[in-house]
């Protein structure tokens, strides 16, 4: 067995664990979709093109609810500009593989794969390319299936199940497997802080405000302990 094919394995089977939090969260995709209005093939399209969750949802609800095609994706972007932040720590890992990867690989990048990956910081290139792929075309695989079928049992659901709640409990799972050290506790509780506080501010940009300023007060820790 080549050390290739138990990376692939292991990015395979590491990753179906965090998309069963997301189930629920296809099928608030499908009720979305079928409350806008929209085509449920041209909703679902939304799934390959843009791959990501909150900002399919966010993009498709505005556009149901009447808002201008440039207030959804600016919506949309805003929601999604963690990965912004997400792109700036993976980076490293990024350097010195092939160009091909560094093309495909970022398609890939979601919530779920950059916490696997940024657990895995010690291997070789090839290990982690194996290993980030194999993780991240997993769940874009299921992901391409379940909204699929949410369109479908979406509608069917309870609102008394609320399936929403599903969205939250997977992010703070992924939260709490990232933190190993007391700063990443600071980081976290004051990002918190203070996206609840500029949680009125419009098109939810107070998300990407609590972000920065977390992003900001993890590199000032960060440079702090290194030049301890």
């Amino acid at each position: 067995m080549s050390d290739r094919y138990i990376h692939v394995k292991r990015g395979v089977f590491e990753s179906i664990p965090l998309f069963i939090p997301a189930l629920p969260f296809a099928l608030v995709f499908g009720v979305v979709v079928g409350e806008s209005g929209i085509a449920p093939w041209l909703g679902w399209s939304s799934s390959p093109l843009i791959f990501g969750g909150a900002a399919q949802i966010t993009i498709i609800s505005l556009l149901g609810e009447g808002a201008s095609i440039a207030a959804a994706v600016t919506a949309a972007l805003i929601v999604g500009a963690r990965h912004l932040l997400y792109s700036v720590s993976i980076a490293p890992r990024f350097k010195g593989q092939p160009r091909w990867f560094r093309w495909l690989g970022p398609y890939v990048l979601t919530d779920q794969t950059y916490a696997l990956a940024m657990v895995r910081q010690d291997e070789d290139p090839a290990a982690f390319r194996a290993y980030f792929l194999s993780a991240g075309f997993t769940f874009w695989g299921l992901w391409m299936l379940c909204t699929a079928g949410g369109l479908f049992v979406g509608p069917l659901v309870s609102p008394q199940w609320n399936i929403a709640f599903a969205a939250p409990v997977l992010f703070t799972a992924l939260l709490v497997t990232a933190i190993d050290r007391w700063e990443k506790i600071a980081v976290a509780l004051l990002s918190g802080v203070f996206t609840v506080m500029l949680t009125d501010l419009p098109n939810r940009s107070g998300l990407l405000a609590g972000a920065v300023i977390g992003v900001l007060l993890g590199l000032f820790l960060e440079n702090r302990r290194k030049s301890a």
